[in-house]
């Protein structure tokens, strides 16, 4: 038995075992379009690709280049802000050389030394946001920590950008080796890698907010599918709530960045984001973007239902949330999950978005 999974330009064929489904899984349900619009939407791609100029914030801009190293704009002050998608990939090939890298373990705890000197070296301030919880399996208990990267430390009123940055402890959809070795390139590397790389950039892009970076851990330290997901964004949105974050917050709103490096990019909009009336309007900014930008790839329809760490951002910490993510990926949850399966060009995307929606916010 085999799904059929309707992609932008192909038809991926996905196994019946990677279609287990859990009220606590990533994704809960998807719809699948007709024939007929589907050939609107790619006319529509191809008509958004070749736009040659675009309007944003009342100036007339060129298209950025979103390659691999995508431009972010050609206006004199602007010029110099380029996020590198090669960069950010090499960034994502770091992170996977660590090998896995689940709450807990000593693979964890280099990925965290990595990430306080990258961002101490960049200027922002790093914390680690400490916790325990039990082992899924023994009940022993597991040290875990969010790590947090705070941008214009004086700003109350804030942006969160996230990603979680724990694996999987195990390929457990992996038909032939559910046991094996799991470095999620792109399940927990591809958004900590977009993350790094706008690091390079966030003191020239003119904010008139402050911005905070989150790495949350655990986010599926699990065994079986019936163990708990989320538990650094859960700790890290009912520390907001009750004031117990380690500096002042006021989060304006929030992105999650999750499954965003696939070589096959297409990213739709999430179900939960879209119904959430204080999480719209996010969601139709940063598609709006996109499409100023000519990136096709972000596809302006919903697809699918995901639970992931957003939902504990705004459920708990009341924060308008919405999550990026390109869930048709055939790759999940197995030793497949590999740097090679992602690319330069697909992180340029994605981060340049994210560059440009941050720049416009006002």
């Amino acid at each position: 038995m085999i799904h059929v999974v309707i992609g932008t330009g192909k038809v991926k064929l996905r196994p019946q075992w990677m279609e287990r489904a859990n009220t606590q899984s990533k994704r809960v349900r998807s719809s699948v379009l007709h024939p007929a619009a589907r050939s609107l939407v790619w006319a529509s791609g191809i008509a958004f690709g070749i736009v040659l100029w675009i309007h944003c914030r009342g100036v007339d801009q060129p298209v950025p280049d979103v390659g691999w190293a995508a431009s972010a704009g050609k206006t004199q002050t602007q010029e110099k802000v380029v996020f590198d998608g090669e960069r950010a990939y090499q960034y994502l090939k770091s992170l996977c050389d660590l090998g896995p890298r689940p709450a807990g373990s000593p693979g964890m705890e280099q990925q965290q030394k990595l990430l306080e000197k990258h961002f101490s070296t960049l200027g922002a301030r790093v914390y680690l946001q400490k916790f325990r919880a039990p082992h899924p399996v023994d009940h022993s208990p597991v040290n875990m920590a969010n790590l947090i990267v705070e941008w214009f430390p004086e700003r109350a009123e804030r942006v969160l950008l996230c990603a979680h940055y724990d694996t999987l402890p195990y390929p457990m959809l992996d038909p032939r080796d559910p046991k094996g070795v799991f470095v999620g390139a792109n399940d927990g590397a591809s958004g900590v890698a977009i993350l790094m790389e706008l690091g390079h950039h966030v003191k020239d892009l003119n904010l008139k907010l402050g911005l905070d970076f989150v790495f949350f851990d655990a986010e599926e330290f699990i065994f079986r599918e019936s163990d708990p997901y989320f538990l650094g964004s859960e700790f890290f949105a009912r520390a907001y709530r009750e004031a117990r974050l380690p500096f002042r917050a006021r989060y304006r709103c929030a992105v999650l960045l999750d499954m965003v490096g696939d070589a096959d990019l297409q990213i739709y909009q999430e179900r939960n984001s879209l119904s959430w009336p204080e999480s719209r309007p996010l969601v139709h900014e940063i598609w709006a973007v996109a499409r100023r930008l000519g990136v096709k790839e972000f596809i302006p329809r919903p697809k699918y239902d995901i639970r992931d760490d957003h939902l504990m951002l705004r459920n708990i910490g009341g924060i308008p949330a919405c999550v990026i993510i390109d869930f048709d990926y055939p790759y999940w949850h197995t030793t497949e999950d590999t740097a090679d399966k992602c690319s330069a060009r697909s992180l340029g995307l994605v981060g340049t978005v994210i560059m440009e929606w941050l720049r416009g916010l006002k």
